[in-house]
């Protein structure tokens, strides 16, 4: 099974709206590792790692987001897996 990592920044309404929450439980309930934060320019950055299609299945929750976001946009860049993301985690 080939293992991917997606590191994302979603711009839109995506603060104050329960996004890292929901992003951390899908994300957890795929079995993915990596984390999820807020960034101060109002911004949500995120990193998923794990199984290919399962990490797509992330990376396009990401463009809808949960039911009170706004997505605008998403910069999506793909990296090589990494060895010290081993579960997934809200981060300040």
């Amino acid at each position: 099974m080939t293992q991917t990592r997606a590191h994302l920044y979603i711009t839109g309404r995506v603060q104050g709206v329960a996004f890292r929450y929901s992003t951390a439980h899908m994300a957890q309930d795929l079995g993915l590792a990596g984390w999820v934060r807020n960034l101060r320019d109002g911004r949500v950055e995120a990193q998923f790692q794990g199984p290919e299609n399962d990490v797509n299945k992330a990376v396009q929750w990401c463009y809808k987001g949960p039911r009170f976001a706004r997505v605008d946009s998403v910069d999506l860049r793909w990296l090589e897996p990494a060895a010290d993301l081993v579960r997934f985690d809200i981060t300040y």
